[in-house]
Protein backbone atom coordinates (compact mmCIF):
# COMPACT_ATOMS: atom_id res chain seq x y z
CA UNK A 1 0.00 0.00 0.00
CA UNK A 2 1.14 3.52 -0.71
CA UNK A 3 2.51 5.52 2.23
CA UNK A 4 -0.14 8.13 1.43
CA UNK A 5 -3.49 6.43 1.78
CA UNK A 6 -6.29 8.29 -0.06
CA UNK A 7 -9.04 9.64 2.15
CA UNK A 8 -12.50 10.87 1.13
CA UNK A 9 -13.99 14.05 2.61
CA UNK A 10 -16.15 13.14 5.64
CA UNK A 11 -19.41 13.96 3.86
CA UNK A 12 -18.50 11.72 0.91
CA UNK A 13 -17.56 8.89 3.26
CA UNK A 14 -20.92 9.17 5.01
CA UNK A 15 -22.68 9.10 1.63
CA UNK A 16 -20.80 6.00 0.51
CA UNK A 17 -21.33 4.18 3.80
CA UNK A 18 -25.08 4.84 3.58
CA UNK A 19 -25.29 3.62 -0.02
CA UNK A 20 -23.26 0.50 0.76
CA UNK A 21 -25.43 -0.23 3.80
CA UNK A 22 -28.57 0.09 1.67
CA UNK A 23 -27.25 -2.33 -0.97
CA UNK A 24 -26.25 -4.82 1.71
CA UNK A 25 -29.73 -4.62 3.26
CA UNK A 26 -31.35 -5.20 -0.12
CA UNK A 27 -29.08 -8.19 -0.74
CA UNK A 28 -29.98 -9.67 2.65
CA UNK A 29 -33.70 -9.23 1.91
CA UNK A 30 -33.36 -10.84 -1.51
CA UNK A 31 -31.46 -13.79 -0.04
CA UNK A 32 -34.05 -14.37 2.65
CA UNK A 33 -36.82 -14.40 0.05
CA UNK A 34 -35.28 -16.94 -2.28
CA UNK A 35 -35.80 -20.68 -2.02
CA UNK A 36 -32.73 -21.69 -4.00
CA UNK A 37 -29.86 -23.15 -1.98
CA UNK A 38 -26.35 -21.81 -2.41
CA UNK A 39 -23.39 -20.08 -0.90
CA UNK A 40 -23.77 -16.70 0.78
CA UNK A 41 -23.66 -14.29 -2.18
CA UNK A 42 -20.70 -11.97 -2.59
CA UNK A 43 -21.04 -8.27 -3.36
CA UNK A 44 -18.44 -6.85 -5.75
CA UNK A 45 -18.41 -3.05 -5.60
CA UNK A 46 -17.64 -1.88 -9.13
CA UNK A 47 -15.35 1.11 -8.70
CA UNK A 48 -14.33 1.95 -12.26
CA UNK A 49 -13.66 5.66 -12.89
CA UNK A 50 -14.04 6.35 -9.16
CA UNK A 51 -11.11 7.60 -7.09
CA UNK A 52 -9.15 5.39 -4.74
CA UNK A 53 -10.44 7.52 -1.86
CA UNK A 54 -13.99 6.30 -2.56
CA UNK A 55 -12.80 2.71 -2.48
CA UNK A 56 -10.98 3.35 0.78
CA UNK A 57 -14.19 4.71 2.32
CA UNK A 58 -16.03 1.51 1.37
CA UNK A 59 -13.09 -0.56 2.59
CA UNK A 60 -13.35 1.20 5.97
CA UNK A 61 -17.01 0.08 6.04
CA UNK A 62 -15.92 -3.54 5.65
CA UNK A 63 -16.12 -3.99 1.87
CA UNK A 64 -13.26 -6.05 0.46
CA UNK A 65 -14.29 -7.08 -3.07
CA UNK A 66 -13.98 -4.43 -5.79
CA UNK A 67 -14.35 -4.65 -9.56
CA UNK A 68 -12.42 -2.76 -12.23
CA UNK A 69 -12.81 -2.67 -16.02
CA UNK A 70 -9.44 -1.24 -17.02
CA UNK A 71 -6.06 -2.85 -16.41
CA UNK A 72 -4.11 0.32 -15.68
CA UNK A 73 -6.81 1.66 -13.39
CA UNK A 74 -6.76 -1.56 -11.39
CA UNK A 75 -2.95 -1.49 -11.14
CA UNK A 76 -2.88 2.13 -9.96
CA UNK A 77 -5.57 1.55 -7.34
CA UNK A 78 -4.05 -1.70 -6.12
CA UNK A 79 -0.79 0.16 -5.44
CA UNK A 80 -2.58 2.82 -3.40
CA UNK A 81 -4.91 0.65 -1.33
CA UNK A 82 -4.58 -2.09 1.31
CA UNK A 83 -3.21 -5.43 0.21
CA UNK A 84 -6.22 -7.38 1.46
CA UNK A 85 -8.52 -5.82 -1.12
CA UNK A 86 -9.79 -8.58 -3.42
CA UNK A 87 -9.72 -7.20 -6.97
CA UNK A 88 -12.05 -8.60 -9.62
CA UNK A 89 -11.27 -7.73 -13.22
CA UNK A 90 -14.52 -7.37 -15.16
CA UNK A 91 -13.35 -5.72 -18.38
CA UNK A 92 -12.48 -7.23 -21.73
CA UNK A 93 -9.21 -9.13 -21.31
CA UNK A 94 -6.64 -8.69 -24.07
CA UNK A 95 -3.80 -11.19 -24.28
CA UNK A 96 -1.21 -8.41 -24.55
CA UNK A 97 -2.35 -7.10 -21.16
CA UNK A 98 -2.38 -10.50 -19.47
CA UNK A 99 1.16 -10.25 -18.12
CA UNK A 100 0.46 -6.92 -16.42
CA UNK A 101 -2.87 -8.07 -15.07
CA UNK A 102 -1.68 -11.45 -13.81
CA UNK A 103 1.19 -9.75 -11.99
CA UNK A 104 -1.17 -8.06 -9.50
CA UNK A 105 -0.71 -10.28 -6.47
CA UNK A 106 -4.09 -9.51 -4.90
CA UNK A 107 -5.98 -9.89 -8.15
CA UNK A 108 -8.64 -12.25 -6.84
CA UNK A 109 -10.50 -13.13 -10.02
CA UNK A 110 -10.84 -12.46 -13.73
CA UNK A 111 -14.56 -12.67 -14.44
CA UNK A 112 -14.43 -12.15 -18.20
CA UNK A 113 -12.39 -15.02 -19.63
CA UNK A 114 -13.53 -15.68 -23.20
CA UNK A 115 -10.70 -17.42 -25.07
CA UNK A 116 -8.05 -20.09 -24.67
CA UNK A 117 -5.46 -17.58 -25.90
CA UNK A 118 -6.12 -15.30 -22.96
CA UNK A 119 -6.29 -18.25 -20.56
CA UNK A 120 -2.86 -19.39 -21.72
CA UNK A 121 -1.44 -15.88 -21.35
CA UNK A 122 -2.80 -15.45 -17.83
CA UNK A 123 -1.53 -18.89 -16.85
CA UNK A 124 1.91 -18.21 -18.30
CA UNK A 125 2.32 -14.93 -16.47
CA UNK A 126 0.76 -15.80 -13.11
CA UNK A 127 3.66 -16.25 -10.70
CA UNK A 128 3.94 -19.66 -9.08
CA UNK A 129 4.38 -17.88 -5.74
CA UNK A 130 0.94 -16.27 -6.06
CA UNK A 131 -2.31 -18.04 -5.32
CA UNK A 132 -3.97 -19.61 -8.38
CA UNK A 133 -5.99 -16.96 -10.19
CA UNK A 134 -9.73 -17.57 -10.10
CA UNK A 135 -11.36 -17.24 -13.50
CA UNK A 136 -14.95 -17.14 -14.70
CA UNK A 137 -15.90 -18.01 -18.25
CA UNK A 138 -17.96 -15.14 -19.63
CA UNK A 139 -21.11 -16.37 -21.37
CA UNK A 140 -22.95 -14.29 -23.97
CA UNK A 141 -26.42 -15.26 -22.77
CA UNK A 142 -28.23 -12.67 -24.92
CA UNK A 143 -26.50 -13.46 -28.21
CA UNK A 144 -25.88 -9.75 -28.84
CA UNK A 145 -22.92 -9.05 -31.12
CA UNK A 146 -21.86 -6.12 -28.93
CA UNK A 147 -21.56 -8.33 -25.85
CA UNK A 148 -18.44 -10.29 -25.06
CA UNK A 149 -18.29 -13.91 -24.03
CA UNK A 150 -18.55 -17.37 -25.51
CA UNK A 151 -21.64 -19.22 -26.67
CA UNK A 152 -23.53 -21.06 -23.91
CA UNK A 153 -24.18 -24.25 -25.87
CA UNK A 154 -22.01 -27.29 -25.12
CA UNK A 155 -21.15 -27.92 -28.77
CA UNK A 156 -20.11 -24.46 -29.97
CA UNK A 157 -16.62 -23.94 -31.37
CA UNK A 158 -14.48 -22.09 -28.83
CA UNK A 159 -17.48 -22.46 -26.54
CA UNK A 160 -17.75 -22.84 -22.82
CA UNK A 161 -16.98 -26.56 -22.63
CA UNK A 162 -13.85 -26.28 -24.72
CA UNK A 163 -12.65 -23.23 -22.81
CA UNK A 164 -13.53 -24.56 -19.38
CA UNK A 165 -11.88 -27.92 -20.05
CA UNK A 166 -8.78 -26.16 -21.39
CA UNK A 167 -8.44 -24.15 -18.19
CA UNK A 168 -8.77 -27.26 -16.04
CA UNK A 169 -6.41 -29.41 -18.11
CA UNK A 170 -3.81 -26.93 -19.38
CA UNK A 171 -3.71 -23.96 -16.98
CA UNK A 172 -2.48 -25.08 -13.53
CA UNK A 173 -2.01 -21.48 -12.31
CA UNK A 174 -5.67 -20.72 -12.95
CA UNK A 175 -8.72 -22.14 -11.24
CA UNK A 176 -12.04 -22.21 -13.01
CA UNK A 177 -14.62 -21.19 -10.41
CA UNK A 178 -17.69 -20.12 -12.35
CA UNK A 179 -19.57 -18.42 -15.16
CA UNK A 180 -20.37 -14.75 -15.63
CA UNK A 181 -22.81 -12.83 -17.81
CA UNK A 182 -23.82 -9.25 -18.45
CA UNK A 183 -27.09 -9.98 -20.20
CA UNK A 184 -29.39 -7.75 -22.18
CA UNK A 185 -31.13 -4.78 -20.59
CA UNK A 186 -34.49 -5.86 -19.21
CA UNK A 187 -33.94 -9.53 -20.07
CA UNK A 188 -32.76 -10.70 -16.68
CA UNK A 189 -35.10 -13.67 -16.22
CA UNK A 190 -34.19 -15.14 -19.61
CA UNK A 191 -30.46 -14.51 -19.41
CA UNK A 192 -30.16 -15.70 -15.82
CA UNK A 193 -31.93 -18.93 -16.75
CA UNK A 194 -29.55 -19.39 -19.69
CA UNK A 195 -26.55 -18.97 -17.38
CA UNK A 196 -27.92 -21.48 -14.88
CA UNK A 197 -28.42 -24.03 -17.65
CA UNK A 198 -24.96 -23.31 -19.04
CA UNK A 199 -23.48 -23.92 -15.59
CA UNK A 200 -25.27 -27.25 -15.28
CA UNK A 201 -24.07 -28.32 -18.75
CA UNK A 202 -20.50 -27.35 -17.97
CA UNK A 203 -20.48 -29.18 -14.63
CA UNK A 204 -21.50 -32.35 -16.45
CA UNK A 205 -18.75 -31.89 -19.04
CA UNK A 206 -15.76 -30.95 -16.89
CA UNK A 207 -13.25 -33.68 -15.99
CA UNK A 208 -14.08 -35.23 -12.64
CA UNK A 209 -10.40 -35.66 -11.83
CA UNK A 210 -9.58 -31.98 -12.49
CA UNK A 211 -9.27 -29.10 -10.04
CA UNK A 212 -12.13 -26.63 -10.50
CA UNK A 213 -14.96 -24.94 -8.66
CA UNK A 214 -15.36 -23.77 -5.10
CA UNK A 215 -15.95 -26.13 -2.19
CA UNK A 216 -19.56 -26.28 -1.04
CA UNK A 217 -21.82 -27.85 1.51
CA UNK A 218 -23.69 -30.98 0.53
CA UNK A 219 -26.99 -30.35 -1.21
CA UNK A 220 -26.17 -27.04 -2.85
CA UNK A 221 -27.00 -26.49 -6.51
CA UNK A 222 -24.54 -26.50 -9.40
CA UNK A 223 -22.37 -29.20 -7.89
CA UNK A 224 -19.89 -31.46 -9.55
CA UNK A 225 -17.85 -34.27 -8.07
CA UNK A 226 -16.59 -34.00 -4.51
CA UNK A 227 -18.88 -31.14 -3.51
CA UNK A 228 -17.46 -28.59 -5.94
CA UNK A 229 -19.62 -25.79 -7.22
CA UNK A 230 -19.35 -23.48 -10.21
CA UNK A 231 -20.44 -20.02 -9.13
CA UNK A 232 -22.71 -17.69 -11.07
CA UNK A 233 -21.78 -14.02 -11.40
CA UNK A 234 -24.87 -12.25 -12.65
CA UNK A 235 -26.80 -9.16 -11.65
CA UNK A 236 -25.81 -5.49 -11.56
CA UNK A 237 -27.19 -2.28 -10.08
CA UNK A 238 -30.51 -2.45 -11.95
CA UNK A 239 -31.26 -6.13 -11.49
CA UNK A 240 -29.15 -7.64 -8.71
CA UNK A 241 -32.19 -8.52 -6.60
CA UNK A 242 -33.73 -10.39 -9.52
CA UNK A 243 -30.39 -12.14 -10.08
CA UNK A 244 -30.18 -13.19 -6.43
CA UNK A 245 -33.66 -14.63 -6.69
CA UNK A 246 -32.46 -16.59 -9.71
CA UNK A 247 -29.55 -18.08 -7.78
CA UNK A 248 -26.66 -15.67 -8.33
CA UNK A 249 -23.58 -16.17 -6.15
CA UNK A 250 -21.94 -12.85 -7.04
CA UNK A 251 -23.54 -9.50 -7.86
CA UNK A 252 -21.64 -6.55 -9.33
CA UNK A 253 -22.96 -3.20 -8.13
CA UNK A 254 -21.36 0.10 -9.08
CA UNK A 255 -23.70 3.05 -9.54
CA UNK A 256 -25.89 1.82 -6.68
CA UNK A 257 -22.93 2.41 -4.36
CA UNK A 258 -20.73 5.04 -5.96
CA UNK A 259 -23.27 7.00 -7.98
CA UNK A 260 -23.24 7.85 -11.68
CA UNK A 261 -19.94 7.79 -13.54
CA UNK A 262 -18.59 9.94 -16.35
CA UNK A 263 -18.39 8.17 -19.69
CA UNK A 264 -14.91 7.18 -20.77
CA UNK A 265 -14.27 7.62 -24.47
CA UNK A 266 -12.25 4.98 -26.28
CA UNK A 267 -9.27 3.42 -24.56
CA UNK A 268 -7.48 0.12 -25.08
CA UNK A 269 -9.61 -1.88 -22.68
CA UNK A 270 -13.21 -2.01 -23.79
CA UNK A 271 -15.65 -2.18 -20.85
CA UNK A 272 -17.35 -5.48 -20.28
CA UNK A 273 -18.86 -6.11 -16.85
CA UNK A 274 -20.60 -2.81 -16.25
CA UNK A 275 -22.79 -2.34 -13.24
Amino acid sequence: MSSTTPVSPPERAVELHAALSDIRARIAAAISARSLPGLTPKLVAVSKYKPAADIRACYDAGQRDFGENYVQELIDKAAALPRDVRWHFIGTVQSNKAKTLAGVENLYAVQTLASTKVADALNRHRAATHAPLRVFVQINTSGEAAKGGVAPGPDADEGMVQLGTHVVRACPRLRLVGLMTIGAAGAGDHDFAVLREARDQLVRALPADGVWGENTEEGEGGEGAAGRRLLLSMGMSDDFELALGAGSDIVRVGTGIFGARPQKKGGPDAPAGQS
